[in-house]
């Protein structure tokens, strides 16, 4: 199933600024099914073991802080050549950066508040689908 899944999740900023709707909108008008779908708060201890991989960074409590903030929308989406066809979607991380019509640039506060995270790689898309969900939550 490698290269064709994608993790993604929909941000606090986004969730609160009603933008959950039209974003998953252009999810779907992209060719993405939704495999899995579920609005959570992640704690501080889940939040640091998601980005366990940028523990090193100076910006990773920030990152934890932000992302702690409120509910995200975390969710599986499939598709040939689901990663890359999904950080096309997305955009750069900064929004000011972002191509037009890209949801970060569409839906964005700041670079830190950039709407929606999507998995960089085959590899990070299974482990961060797996974080996330049980094999039993996937449809």
């Amino acid at each position: 199933m490698a290269g064709n899944i994608t993790f993604s999740m929909i941000k606090p900023y986004a969730v609160q600024d009603n933008y959950t709707g039209p974003i998953l909108s252009m999810i779907n008008e992209a060719g993405f099914r939704i495999v899995a779908l579920r609005m959570v708060r992640l704690t501080r201890e889940q939040a640091r073991q998601f980005y366990a991989v940028h523990r090193e960074r100076p910006f990773y409590d920030e990152l934890v802080e932000f992302i702690t903030s409120g509910p995200v929308v975390g969710m599986i989406l499939e598709k040939e050549n689901a990663v890359e066809d999904f950080r096309k979607l997305i955009g750069a991380t900064d929004p000011a950066k972002a191509e037009e019509g890209t949801i970060r640039k569409k839906f964005a506060r700041s670079l830190q508040a950039n709407a929606i995270h999507g998995s960089d790689s085959d590899e990070n898309a299974i482990i961060e689908s797996d974080f996330f969900f049980s094999k039993l939550e996937r449809f």
